[in-house]
């Protein structure tokens, strides 16, 4: 298992259709954020900070060139991470992080 799980963190980035995907999704949580705060007042809107820093992680680890399979991996660690660090907050102090 963990010869399975190393190899889909480390392999070949995948190219610029995923890291595409992926920051247009984290621009998409950044306006829904800023929305949020500008407009709608709202102060529950952290959540998408964690949403926003994991897309955007995970999107240049996809830009990557194909022989930085390592840097690769790590951003994607830390990707999983941040979005891992959310779901924690979420479950430990639900009432830290207000998802109205």
């Amino acid at each position: 298992m963990p010869s399975r799980l190393a190899a889909g963190l480390f392999s070949e980035p995948s190219g610029r259709r995923h890291a595409t995907v992926m920051f247009v999704a984290a621009l998409a949580f950044a306006c829904l954020y800023l929305y949020a705060v500008r407009h709608a007042g709202s102060t529950g809107a952290e959540w998408l900070l964690f949403m926003i820093a994991g897309t955007a992680l995970s999107g240049l680890a996809e830009s990557l060139p194909g022989d930085r399979r390592v840097a690769a991996g790590v951003l994607r660690v830390l990707a999983i991470l941040v979005l891992t660090c959310l779901l924690v907050v979420l479950s430990v102090a639900p009432g830290l992080i207000d998802l109205r």
